[in-house]
């Protein structure tokens, strides 16, 4: 195949557009980095929407956006509560003060009220396989707002007690997630080219073999000892865990997102990056890494 000089232009410049957003929105603040992972749930979910409905699915968007909105919402609102509350509105009798003091309990109600609603909803929808229709609905809250509200959570984990406050959010612990999902995508993706033969899932990835995966997990393990070294924040055996975490969840992750694009025969999830495709197909590996890490740090 002759080098495509032009889209590899294409391809190094929405990449590095990527990275600069992605390491400006963590290390700028809290709220930068949870507003950029907002709007990646949202687009996400928006996407897989989009992917559903090839089939003739009909999912519920707007209760699907609203639970997996508010749900997001709920997790950013009670991480800042205090700080917010009591630094912008320090009388109790001002009217936001009173909203904002109960806005947690509200959100939960809303989420309770919408998930409720939405049998009836179908039900005077008149559409064809409407709990199918359902299931994809809040599969969808599952499988893509549910990781980043956790990446989120684990963003702001205070490691040695289970405590979530915005005080302890660490931008290099965030950094070193991705870190370590690049390195497995990029050493499997390279240690697969020279020396892969045997097909690891060759019904829904061809390209993937049994060589690349274990190549690139060693040497993603071996990249958590350099992680350690420069950032510390956990102990040595605890970044060792956690690349194993990745290469495991990272590369199912990866099956899991080519197995759904399969179902609808695409390949793409979308065309936000030019060049790379949707934002499922950029947050496959986190979407299945996310959970994983928090319930690992929460357990621990």
């Amino acid at each position: 195949m002759a080098f495509d000089s032009k889209k590899f232009l294409i391809r190094t410049g929405s990449a590095a557009v990527f990275v600069v957003v992605l390491l400006g929105c963590i290390f700028w603040n809290y709220y930068s980095f949870s507003l950029l992972f907002f709007v990646v749930s949202m687009w996400g979910l928006h996407e897989f929407y989009k992917l559903m409905e090839i089939n003739g699915n009909k999912p519920q968007r707007f209760v699907g956006f609203a639970v997996g909105g508010l749900g997001y919402l709920f997790t950013f609102i009670t991480t800042t509560h205090s700080q917010i509350v009591y630094q912008y509105f320090e009388n109790p009798h001002n009217t936001f003060y009173a909203l904002l003091h109960h806005l947690p309990e509200l959100m939960i109600a809303a989420m309770i009220l919408l998930c409720f609603l939405s049998p009836l909803i179908e039900l005077f929808r008149n559409k064809e396989k409407p709990f199918e229709n359902l299931s994809i609905t809040f599969f969808g809250i599952a499988y893509v707002v549910l990781p980043m509200v956790l990446l989120n959570m684990i963003s702001t984990t205070s490691h040695s007690n289970i405590t979530f406050s915005v005080t302890y959010y660490k931008p290099t612990f965030i950094l070193s997630i991705f870190l370590l999902i690049w390195s497995n995508d990029t050493f499997a993706y390279l240690c697969g080219s020279f020396i892969g033969k045997n097909k690891m899932f060759e019904r829904i990835s061809p390209g993937k073999t049994w060589e690349g995966t274990i190549g690139g997990g060693i040497l993603t393990i071996a990249v958590s000892f350099l992680i350690w070294k420069l950032f510390g924040l956990l102990q040595l055996q605890d970044w060792i865990i956690i690349s194993v975490i990745v290469v495991i969840f990272g590369t199912l992750g990866d099956l899991v997102e080519s197995m759904l694009k399969r179902s609808v025969d695409v390949k793409d999830s979308g065309k936000i990056m030019p060049g790379h495709g949707g934002i499922l197909d950029r947050f496959d590996s986190l979407i299945m890494v996310a959970p994983f890490v928090f319930l690992y740090l929460i357990l621990k």
